[in-house]
């Protein structure tokens, strides 16, 4: 059976294919490829420039040729070297292999051996991954997640005056304003957001156990370490672990899983609270022609876009947790045990971009029922106890808290005129009582 959105035994390429296709520029084994052929073929320049004395009888324009190998890679071209692999039973030899044949085409036999000069394969491994990991974030994760922030500091702005009645422990508690519990979770998911830009995308470049062995015995006058650190640094765009083994540590890159964990709890606990208001009716969803809820019920309406993404949410969390647990340990100069851990990278990214989607197509459903909001205030005078007693302890009122607590504390319904009832029967300046008197559940919500 060929591999269609059918027959894919993941759902990130299968049912969701929609939404995550266009990671497949980052992290399919076609971008994987490609991405190491990208390494390769810098390298190589930063060599002939740098410069090896080997390579100066190489035409300095051919830049321009030898980049066109990664920028016109094709299907094709990939499919040529997993064919070579078959052979090689080595995936980056076969793009070394692959680029030779390329070079052969463009009259560079010459200077093939200087394709891979001195690395081994988690030179390129560790540079092409981070690399393709930082161009994901930066094209696909940080605009998705500015979306939603996006959507989130408008209604931060809309709701900003609106009152809610709180809940701590399930509770009723002392109001609070709708914009302003929005405006929680942008708070937080802007500061983990600037945390995990702030990890500097780690890459290892250093030959076979991290020490130049091959390149310094061969040009002991050049300075590899500083010319490593021009080519990742500079070239890629990543940032240079400086002592590795033959491995990246990914100890850099744990963080910024666990910096996406982050993000993502953080998105669980906005679905969920989202999922509760529209079960309090504080929220009702727009409804789209033809679409169904229940199977069994008509009159259904579910916060499936909700309950889609904490699932999303909390299957991403599980691998990015178990990646960056495992990737930071190998034994002595390394075990094979990253490399195909690393292969899973797209995995939790995939996850969480379907999460990130569907909390946007939730938000984007909803529809304020205020009325509920006020109903559900009116219902819990209780909550201006809080008020009351603060008011009375500012006066020397005694006992105050004990006061309210014997107002409030009961299993009989407080409203507007068992406040009204209690307040005439305070010892307190008349002006006092009118103070209190004009506190309310929807205007004693705070700053």
């Amino acid at each position: 059976m060929n591999l269609t959105a059918l027959s894919a035994i993941s759902p990130i390429d299968g049912r969701y294919r929609n939404t995550t296709s266009s990671l497949a520029a980052y992290f399919s084994e076609f971008a994987l490829i490609k991405h190491r052929v990208f390494v390769e073929i810098e390298y190589f320049i930063a060599l002939y420039q740098h410069p090896i004395p080997q390579l100066q009888g190489l035409d300095k324009d051919a830049s321009g040729k030898l980049r066109g190998i990664y920028q016109n890679f094709t299907e094709a071209d990939a499919q040529s070297i997993k064919d070579i692999e078959k052979i090689t039973n080595h995936d980056v030899k076969a793009v070394e292999y692959f680029i030779k044949q390329k070079f052969d085409g463009l009259g560079l036999e010459a200077y093939k051996e200087f394709i891979h000069f001195g690395l081994t394969s988690q030179d390129i491994n560790n540079t092409a991954v981070p690399y393709s990991f930082k161009l994901a974030l930066d094209e696909v994760y940080y605009p998705a997640l500015d979306e939603l922030i996006a959507i989130l500091k408008k209604y931060a702005a809309d709701w900003d005056n609106i009152p809610m009645l709180a809940h701590t422990h399930g509770q009723p508690a002392s109001p609070t304003r709708l914009g302003k519990e929005i405006q929680v979770f942008i708070e937080r998911i802007e500061k983990q957001l600037a945390q995990l830009k702030h990890v500097p995308h780690a890459a290892k470049f250093g030959g076979a156990t991290g020490n130049f062995n091959a390149h310094a015995i061969a040009y002991p006058a050049i300075d590899w370490v500083a010319f490593g650190n021009g080519f990742v640094n500079d070239t890629l765009g990543l940032n240079r672990s400086q002592a590795t083994t033959q491995i990246e540590h990914y100890d850099n890159f744990a963080a910024q899983c666990d910096a996406l964990k982050r993000i993502n709890n953080i998105l669980i606990d906005l679905d969920r609270d989202m999922w509760t208001y529209i079960s309090m009716n504080y929220f009702k969803q727009k409804i789209k022609a033809g679409e169904i809820g229940s199977s069994a019920m008509p009159h259904k309406v579910n916060p499936i876009d909700f309950e889609n993404s904490e699932g999303n949410l909390g299957i991403a969390n599980a691998v990015f947790e178990h990646l960056a647990a495992k990737l930071p340990i190998s034994r002595l100069q390394r075990d094979l045990t990253d490399s195909t851990v690393l292969r899973n990278i797209g995995v939790p990214f995939a996850h969480s971009l379907i999460a990130i989607k569907s909390t946007i197509k939730g938000l984007n459903k909803l529809l304020l029922n205020q009325d509920a909001l006020n109903n559900h205030l009116e219902a819990n005078w209780a909550v201006v106890a809080e008020a009351i007693q603060t008011i009375l302890r500012r006066e020397g009122y005694p006992n105050p808290y004990e006061a309210l607590k014997e107002l409030t504390r009961t299993n009989t319904h407080v409203n507007a005129q068992t406040i009204a009832e209690f307040v005439e029967t305070l010892q307190v300046d008349e002006d006092i009582k009118e103070e209190i008197k004009g506190i309310s559940p929807s205007n004693y919500t705070g700053i």
